[in-house]
């Protein structure tokens, strides 16, 4: 799988829905890049970092969790450089950590087949804590280039964190527009105070972690209708 040039500035590796894995963000900054999410595992990372460096670009100096799930975060121990998440997401790790610890990895592998096909090669799970958190928003300037992280209710997680990219008008919603797992339910009033987030920012492009890019109206669109449901 090859890297998906979005923007400019912006690459992105995409998903793959039989290992449940997201898309993985890109942001190249004149003097540093960053990365958005650390993939479902080391190979999913490493797999990420091969297609980096056959495009020709630098490994990220940061890598920013969009939510605690292990899809975004059970790569983080072979990221290239810092994590850093919301304060939310670092606890959710650390309880989920604890749950590891105490019932073992097949309670792991038992809560869906994509986890399982993920690790079906014998790897290691590994859960790791981010180097940095933050609340409520941080914006980082990777020269030429700003990104702006802050935290969001949503139907997905309590910890979502969206990225956005006011350059390139690139905004990355992780997962924040999908339903609890496993039942996949929305609440409709998370569904519109994540609306009500997303609207005023003045985005060109969304891009959620298990989908293609769209639109900012085309994605409005379909949160508003659960929203409405």
């Amino acid at each position: 799988m090859k890297l998906i040039r979005l923007t400019d500035r912006i690459w992105y590796y995409p998903y793959e829905a039989e290992r449940d894995r997201p898309n993985l963000g890109y942001i190249r900054g004149d003097q540093w890049s960053l990365a958005v999410d650390a993939g479902h595992s080391a190979l999913h990372t490493g797999e990420f970092y091969r297609a980096l460096n056959e495009a020709g670009l630098p490994l990220p100096e940061v890598t920013v969790l969009t939510h605690w799930h292990w899809d975004h975060t059970f790569g983080m121990h072979a990221v290239h450089g810092l994590c850093v998440s919301g304060e939310r997401t670092k606890q959710h790790l650390i309880g989920f950590k604890e749950k590891l610890r105490a019932e073992g990895t097949e309670m792991f592998f038992a809560m869906h087949e994509s986890i399982r096909r993920e690790y079906a090669s014998g790897q290691n799970v590994v859960v790791t804590l981010p180097d940095m958190v933050f609340t409520g928003e941080l914006t980082m300037d990777l020269g030429g280039c700003s990104v702006r992280l802050f935290g969001t209710e949503s139907p997905h997680t309590d910890d979502s964190t969206l990225v956005f990219v006011p350059e390139e008008r690139v905004l990355f919603m992780g997962d924040a527009e999908g339903g609890v797992f496993p039942t996949w339910e929305k609440d409709p009033a998370l569904c519109q105070k994540l609306a009500d987030t997303v609207l005023p920012i003045d985005a060109g492009i969304v891009l959620e972690s298990h989908w293609e890019p769209v639109s900012k109206p085309e994605f409005m669109r379909d949160l508003m209708e659960d929203a409405q449901a």
